[in-house]
């Protein structure tokens, strides 16, 4: 972010000192422009023009769509159907909006925030809405059922009018923004103890999270189903509603790991930045707008093993692995070849329902290499029918498959081993054995073939532990 810091006045007086080059200077506006005439702004300028609200509000709704994660979806929970008579919608103000980031990613919402913040609160402790109802979506979904709404801040009540509906809808929320670390992974507001009483009163219990990463669920052997929502955006619960009631399928992969527990992480306790020792430490971030200025030191120490690699490498079982995600149909693979620098395979959809799959190519590096984990190589998003089959032919990037060499300074590459879909690899990640089905190698890059052996899904795979 520019500020007075390093640019503005503190810049130009650097130059005027000749702390910095002129020439430095000059570089800096010149990748401005270059960018600027590579995209045409100079040669075809924007024109002036009303903004196409809703188009963006569809653009925002797809993306949501394509973003959702299903989680868990024990014994067909999900999609709801029409013979759902009675819905409980509880908490994470699921009346009125869907959660936002905050930050400078921050997007004012339409009509202004729905739920009001306390007196005095900070630019960056602002906990904002967009105003798209949950509930409302959800009552549009199924204009004949009893949707009623509970915010949850008393869980004996949400239990109540859980236990009298034929499904309960929980969403739970973790607000997040720059500028701050959360204390933990576990949800803020007594969130935990809402969810488990809401399941305890009714076994068709589903979770939306609304989070910005990864969080513990202490629940989640005890709810029926749950999927990852994120910060959703302006049409977050219209997306939201179509992945509950089928219209939309999910298909989207998880970018990051869920640990069990902080103590399965790099660094379970985080270093706090010290507070203030007097007013100089408080300098201007902008105008009218001061920040902590005291340095702090962190120790990054596990070198490569970042993400799903850490749990990989240390032989961690996580609560979802990076690359999951669960879907209304089913996949199979097939017909797997590799060479050097290609994976072959074909993947057909046999279940009832179009939908969209992820296909991961993960690579395990020869031991000389040091790296005791497999790396994600390779993906494509195939969208298939029912019943339809298509063959998919990737590239394997030799860049992915290099590790640096420090002596020489370059990048090398040696012989390893290729492993198609994210299925098998995170399998091996996991003792739980989360996925379907599995690729055994029985070559090296080298050789052109790989035996497949079919698996079907454990307990774990359907949510049910």
């Amino acid at each position: 972010m520019p500020t007075a810091t390093y640019l503005a006045d503190a810049l130009k007086k650097a130059v005027e000192s000749r702390q910095v080059p002129m020439a430095r200077l000059n570089n800096m506006v010149h990748r401005i422009l270059r960018s600027e005439f590579a995209v045409g702004l100079f040669d075809n300028p924007p024109e002036r023009q009303v903004p196409d609200v809703f188009h963006g509000l569809d653009v925002a709704q797809r993306v949501a769509e394509q973003s959702i994660v299903l989680l868990k979806n024990a014994d067909g929970q999900l999609p709801l159907t029409a013979h759902v008579k009675t819905i409980a919608v509880i908490g994470s103000h699921a009346d009125v909006g869907v959660l936002s980031g905050g930050g400078s990613a921050q997007v004012d919402p339409m009509g202004g925030n729905p739920v009001p913040q306390p007196a005095n609160t900070g630019l960056f402790d602002r906990v904002v809405w967009h105003r798209s109802s949950p509930l409302k979506a959800i009552r549009d979904k199924a204009p004949h059922a009893d949707v009623q709404y509970d915010g949850g801040t008393d869980p004996e009540a949400a239990a109540r009018l859980a236990k009298a509906s034929d499904v309960a809808i929980v969403f739970v929320n973790q607000p997040s923004s720059e500028g701050s670390d959360h204390p933990s992974l576990s949800l803020p507001n007594n969130q935990d103890a809402l969810v488990s009483a809401v399941a305890a009163a009714n076994p068709h219990t589903i979770v939306v999270l609304e989070t910005g990463g990864p969080v513990t669920m202490p629940w989640i052997g005890q709810v029926s189903a749950a999927m990852e929502a994120w910060y959703p955006g302006i049409r977050g619960a219209e997306a939201i509603a179509n992945i509950l009631f089928g219209d939309v399928n999910p298909s989207a992969k998880l970018p990051l790991t869920f640990a069990k527990s902080e103590a399965d992480l790099p660094h379970p306790q985080l270093i706090g930045q010290p507070s203030p020792a007097s007013d100089t430490d408080m300098v201007e971030f902008f105008p009218g707008f001061k920040v902590n200025s005291r340095k702090f030191d962190v120790a990054y120490d596990e070198g490569l093993l970042v993400g799903y690699k850490w749990f990989a490498a240390k032989d961690k079982s996580p609560l979802f692995p990076f690359g999951f995600g669960l879907s209304y149909t089913a996949y199979k693979y097939s017909n797997l070849k590799t060479s050097k620098d290609s994976v072959a395979f074909e993947v057909t959809n046999t279940g009832a329902r179009a939908g969209a799959e992820i296909a991961e190519v993960y690579a395990t590096l020869p031991p000389a290499s040091g790296e005791q984990f497999n790396r994600l190589v390779a993906w494509e998003k195939v969208r298939l029918a029912p019943g339809e089959s298509k063959s998919v032919t990737l590239r394997l990037d030799p860049f992915y498959l290099s590790i640096f060499n420090a002596d020489k300074d370059a990048w090398e590459t040696g012989s390893g081993r290729v492993y198609h879909s994210g299925w098998h690899v995170i399998a091996r990640l996991s003792p739980a054995r989360l996925y379907s089905f599995g690729l055994t190698p029985t070559h090296d890059t080298n050789s052109h073939h790989h035996s497949i052996c079919d698996r079907r899904f454990s307990s774990a795979a359907r949510g049910n532990s």
